[in-house]
């Protein structure tokens, strides 16, 4: 038997498929390498750069952190330090509450429209961060009808600038602590019931522990996103300065490079915080559901039903009403003493900041943001879970992939500035360019999408390109013939994000345009900064509107899609 078996296994046929095999590995490494190199510039490189800027003198000689050590002598920063962490603790102390609330309510109860409720909710995720300041400017600025609200208090300091980070925070926070809540085993609650444990009890003893992760990482990201915004203590800040509008004054304001460079480092400390607990913590969260778990169902309860449907109610009318306060007052004459309908202040071109030409640059950044970047991170993620890269390639995507994760954009605009300005650089060709401007965002929110895109593609299973390998085919057949269909539906929602993210970037984008690259969101802040707030408040009304058409158009498209790539889902046996 072993005689008549050895030819069939040399022959000649097996030789063919294994150099074919190797062939499209060495392609695939190839194409790792590539996007290793791509990985490590666009990224590693700028925050090298900017930690270079940090420790050299305005002759751009090695001074061993004395720049450092002079301005953190210097008590106004230590003032904007204190300040940015006093802001970030209680933006985070008001909206964790009404985001746990508010998902507790859409996934525990059986309120009425839950479905427009979420939506109302995740709308200020369309915005820029400067539309709520606007808002709260015109309902409680020194001519706000609401003015009286705040008794003797300002808007412009510390209320205004808590006010308007939780508007801006609430939806990320919510969007966690959803995924936390969305799944239980019934199985405990059933017993805690039996047991006779009081509500309040269940909710202490088994919801808040299973939601314990996500509701760290919800205080951590509202945390990290409120003391690394500058847009909202730039509009209502008043004299109260903070630690990211520091920066943003020592670059844009003073053209103080190696300043800024200290500041945004700084801003690095609580984001990389956040991401080393947020770790800590995910290593040792358990899984809440197991084979045996049965899905939990909220009973009836009307009055509890009743109660967080008005909590709900309230926490949307807020949200929408500092969304519509800024749309409603960009078609009014001038807010609050001649409310006639106007347009006027749809005219950019009539007033500083960019005009239209603004708003076709975000539209063309947008667009290119979603394609170059969805196809970016799917051939990341796909190289990474589903081919054999080099291991050294594997360990620097995946480090490299999570790092935008714990940098500010501020910092990486502030990195992008010291490096692509180099006149040494090969790449200093970039520079002011709209594709600088694609780049940095998309490398801006590289780790959302490579996450998402990663969970996708580890759910499926890897006999998929064994079996394509065993039919000779290259790995990219398989890749675009099966995985590609069977991933569309995250890819266009990593697509949309991408879109919308990059209509309203500002943080990233703030320290790169030109005059012929500007873009929608720094438009809104030239304007409000040149007291054009209508037309600001105008141009930021036309940023939601296209993200939201984006939005209707891209559901739209993957409805169609998903018709035909998505059959098998729907299909019976």
């Amino acid at each position: 038997m072993t005689t008549a078996f050895t030819p069939t296994f040399t022959t000649h046929p097996a030789r063919p498929v294994r150099a074919a095999l190797s062939g499209d590995m060495r392609i695939a490494r190839a194409v790792g390498w590539v996007v290793t190199a791509l990985l490590v510039v666009f990224i590693v490189c700028p925050l090298v750069a900017i930690l270079a800027q940090a420790v050299l003198d305005h002759d751009g000689h090695f001074d061993r952190f004395a720049q450092a050590r002079a301005i953190l002598s210097d008590p106004r920063l230590i003032d904007s330090i204190a300040h940015s962490a006093y802001m970030a603790l209680a933006t985070t102390a008001l909206v964790i509450p009404l985001a746990f609330t508010f998902a507790f309510a859409l996934c525990r109860t059986r309120i009425w429209a839950r479905g427009p409720l979420k939506l109302l909710a995740l709308a200020p995720m369309l915005a820029p961060s400067l539309l709520p300041a606007i808002s709260l400017v015109y309902l409680f600025g020194n001519q706000g009808p609401l003015k009286g609200w705040l008794g003797s208090y300002s808007l412009y300091g510390p209320i205004g600038i808590v006010l308007g980070e939780a508007f801006y925070t609430f939806p990320h926070a919510l969007l966690v602590i959803l995924s936390a809540l969305t799944l239980a085993d019934a199985r405990l609650y059933e017993a805690a019931e039996t047991l006779g444990a009081s509500r309040l009890r269940r909710l202490l003893t088994i919801t808040l522990p299973q939601a314990k992760y996500g509701l760290v990482s919800a205080a951590l990201l509202v945390f990290t996103l409120t003391i690394t915004d500058f847009c909202v203590p730039v509009v209502v800040g008043g004299q109260y300065n903070v630690l990211a509008l520091e920066a943003y004054k020592q670059v844009i304001g003073q053209q103080h490079f190696g300043e800024g460079a200290v500041v945004g480092l700084m801003l690095l400390i609580p984001a990389v915080f956040a991401v080393v607990v947020e770790r800590m913590l995910a290593r040792s969260q358990a899984g809440a559901l197991s084979g045996r778990s049965a899905i939990y169902v909220a009973k009836p309860n009307r009055l509890r039903d009743v109660l967080l449907w008005c909590t709900c109610v309230l926490i949307s009318l807020c949200l929408l009403a500092l969304l519509g306060t800024a749309v409603v007052a960009s078609f009014i004459k001038l807010w609050p003493y001649s409310m006639e309908f106007s347009l006027m202040h749809y005219d950019f071109d009539m007033v500083d900041g960019g005009g239209w030409l603004a708003f076709r640059n975000s539209i063309k950044l947008a667009s290119y943001t979603a394609v170059i970047g969805c196809g970016m991170l799917f051939l990341t993620t796909y190289l990474l879970e589903k081919t054999p890269l080099p291991s050294v390639a594997n360990r620097i995507i995946r480090a490299v992939a999570m790092l935008p994760m714990a940098v500010p954009g501020l910092v990486l605009g502030l990195g992008y500035i010291f490096f692509f300005n180099a006149t040494r650089n090969p790449l200093h060709g970039l520079y002011g360019t709209l594709a600088i401007l694609v780049i940095s965002t998309v490398a801006h929110y590289f780790s959302t999408g490579y996450m998402t895109l990663s969970t996708s593609l580890r759910q499926l299973d890897g006999e998929i390109e064994a079996v394509s390998a065993t039919l000779k085919r290259p790995w990219w057949h398989s890749c675009l013939h099966i995985t590609l269909p069977v991933c569309l539906p995250t890819i266009l929602d990593v697509g949309r994000f991408m879109f919308v993210s990059a209509m309203s970037t500002v943080s990233c984008t703030i320290f790169l345009y030109t005059p012929d690259t500007v873009l929608a969101g720094v438009a809104v802040l030239n304007m409000d900064d040149a007291g054009d707030t209508a037309a600001a408040a105008a141009m930021a009304t036309l940023i939601v509107a296209t993200s939201f058409a984006a939005t209707l158009v891209l559901n739209a498209i993957g409805w169609l899609l998903n018709r035909r790539a998505q059959r098998w889902r729907t299909s019976r046996t």
